[in-house]
């Protein structure tokens, strides 16, 4: 190798070299600056709703728009006026539903179109048992009851739904009490409906 020879190996290396660098350089850095300008063009996401501040009134909930499985339906029927003699009346009521009383759970069951899914009648505060009042067993006055029910597997087989709602009207009217749904609020014709289905 010459003298003359040299400079120009050193020139072209060093070309080669720069070509090298610069293709790096666009093949690193120019994607990363279009991505950041991309970034910076798209629109930002839009935040996730706030939830709207509970309102004085409460929404009743349409039958449709509650579609959550329910493992067992509650109405509650808080007495005006407990006493002795709303004792002795419900122990009436329940003889002409022909209640029958389960000791071990203390409730009464009453059979309605399904045996084999009776309605529970029990008390609506703790501790939730009921004293045999067809037997003649006596506590404090009772002040309310609770009726609870689970739901049928299938729609058609809800005829003891039916029997619960009118059940549950039933004892409102006749101790003119307070009913009320599963989340202690006044049940309504929607409550029905959805207890129906």
């Amino acid at each position: 190798m010459d003298i003359a020879s040299l400079p120009f190996l050193l020139a072209t290396a060093s070309l080669v070299l720069g070509i090298v660098a610069a293709a790096i350089f666009v093949y690193v850095v120019v994607p990363k600056q279009r991505r950041a300008k991309a970034k910076a063009a798209t629109p930002p996401p839009t935040p996730k709703a706030q939830p709207q501040p509970p309102s004085s009134e409460p929404e009743a909930p349409s039958p449709a728009a509650r579609k959550e499985k329910v493992k067992q339906h509650s109405l509650f029927v808080i007495f005006a006026h407990p006493d002795a003699t709303t004792d002795e009346r419900l122990a009436e009521w329940l003889r002409g539903k022909e209640a029958s009383y389960d000791a071990v759970k203390k409730v009464y069951l009453i059979n309605g179109k399904q045996p084999s899914n009776p309605v529970t009648i029990a008390n609506a505060f703790p501790p939730g048992e009921m004293p045999d009042l067809l037997q003649g067993e006596t506590h404090e006055p009772i002040r309310g009851i609770s009726l609870l029910v689970k739901p049928p597997l299938h729609k058609r087989r809800n005829q003891q739904m039916h029997v619960y709602v009118a059940l549950a009207k039933e004892l409102n009217d006749t101790f003119s009490g307070n009913l009320l749904d599963a989340d202690r609020q006044p049940a309504s014709e929607s409550t029905y409906a959805q207890i129906i289905g």
